[in-house]
């Protein structure tokens, strides 16, 4: 895809402090597209709950025409701010009367969206939905794009906001997709269910920090434990990891050191893991210093629950760990098949503890190399090339956008 306008609907604002897909895809979209990056608009909810929030009352600038709604902010992507507020409507129960109000805020966006599409120009473009379930479901019809992709990144109907109206009208505006795109096989597996035009198109990851062959000195933390070290970075929550299964990995090897890097909530810490000798929580760490600690790992792990959060979901943290070459056992789900060759995957306890121990004993110089190059390959270029193969221009109408308010 070359020389084409893409606007993007999506679920998290340009200025969202932590990383996240769209984002990344629409820096990679831009290196031969223009791009549209519409933030998600302001809802009654959000504006009364955040008020006081400087990032919201900055955005309300835009809503009111004293800051400007259209910011380009690269050479080919522009950050759009719709200069309106939707109803909230999440909380009716009523099928009927939510489809009657969500086509309103619909429309609402769309009357904003096609403003910004209007003043850049774009023609032809192509839509490209960031997992926008609700927002996204009339705009096929409202704003017709030449062709309309649907983004799938996290099984988000399993979780409590969408439960309750994501069900249906996520399966409906997949049926309304040209093509369906997920970043694991789980998710394209379920998409495909609605659309057989839905395709695993990988998930790409930053990797210029982690780089194995800049040495780091071990972290104050770790220069006393014994060894093996074994270890997990990221946000401890119980909601997606398995609290007794590393109760029970340090209870199987109390001369092993378990190092647990990152943000605890509330269960974890109430949990029984602080009671143990040999598990170390080290509390957060900035994301500059998480490559010196995956160094001084042994064997790095993923224990995850399986559950709706993660069965689909891809774990950016395993790139991480193997693209410092470490070894790493991690929980089996249908998204972890497609590092098989290079990750120990256990279904219980009894699997990890003997996993751990294989992957002590296997490790080499080989194998690190081997999962290096394998991290190395999962880029935001691969991914972005992986959804243009999957487009089939020649079978899309060509037809230029017409909004219909």
């Amino acid at each position: 895809m070359e020389n084409k306008d893409i606007v993007m609907l999506v679920q998290q604002s340009w200025d969202l402090e932590i990383g996240s897909n769209a984002r990344n895809l629409a820096m990679e979209f831009a290196k031969k597209n223009r791009v549209l990056y519409v933030n998600p608009p302001l809802d009654i909810k959000t504006v009364l709950k955040g008020r006081k929030d400087p990032k919201l009352r900055q955005r309300l600038k835009s809503v009111w025409n004293v800051a400007p709604s259209l910011q380009q902010i690269d050479k080919n992507i522009w950050v759009y701010t719709p200069d309106c507020i939707c109803l909230s409507i999440n909380w009716l129960t009523s099928k009927s009367l939510f489809r009657w109000l969500n086509e309103y805020n619909n429309r609402l966006l769309a009357k904003s969206v096609w403003k910004a599409i209007c003043q850049l120009e774009f023609s032809g473009f192509t839509l490209f939905n960031d997992s926008q379930m609700f927002l996204g479901l009339n705009q096929k019809e409202l704003i017709h794009p030449e062709k309309y992709i649907y983004y799938v990144r996290d099984y988000l109907i399993t979780q409590d906001y969408f439960k309750k109206h994501g069900t249906w009208s996520e399966a409906e505006l997949m049926q309304k997709a040209d093509l369906v795109v997920a970043n694991s096989a789980y998710l394209a597996d379920y998409a495909r269910k609605s659309n057989p035009r839905s395709y695993d198109i990988g998930q790409g990851c930053e990797l210029d920090a982690f780089d194995p062959a800049v040495t780091h000195s071990i972290p104050a933390e770790l220069v006393n434990l014994p060894r093996p070290i074994i270890g997990y970075t990221g946000f401890l929550t119980a909601a997606r990891l398995d609290i007794s299964l590393l109760e029970r990995l340090a209870d199987a090897k109390p001369d092993w050191s378990f190092v647990l890097v990152g943000p605890e909530d509330q269960t974890f810490k109430d949990s029984k893991l602080h009671q143990k000798k040999n598990v170390y929580f080290t509390g957060t760490k900035p994301p500059s210093q998480l490559p010196a600690y995956l160094q001084h790992l042994d064997v790095c792990i993923n224990p995850q629950l399986v559950n709706g959060l993660t069965i689909g979901n891809y774990p950016r943290k395993i790139d991480e760990y193997l693209g410092m070459g470490k070894p790493v056992v991690a929980t089996s789900t249908r998204a972890m098949e497609m590092f098989a060759n290079y990750v120990y995957l256990a279904k219980n306890s009894d699997e990890y503890i003997v996993l751990l121990e294989k992957a002590l004993i296997e490790d080499n110089h080989a194998q690190a190399l081997a999962r290096i190059a394998f991290a190395k390959g999962h880029t935001w270029e691969a991914s972005a090339q992986a959804m243009y193969d999957a487009l089939n221009p020649s079978s899309l109408e060509q037809k230029e956008p017409v909004y219909e308010p």
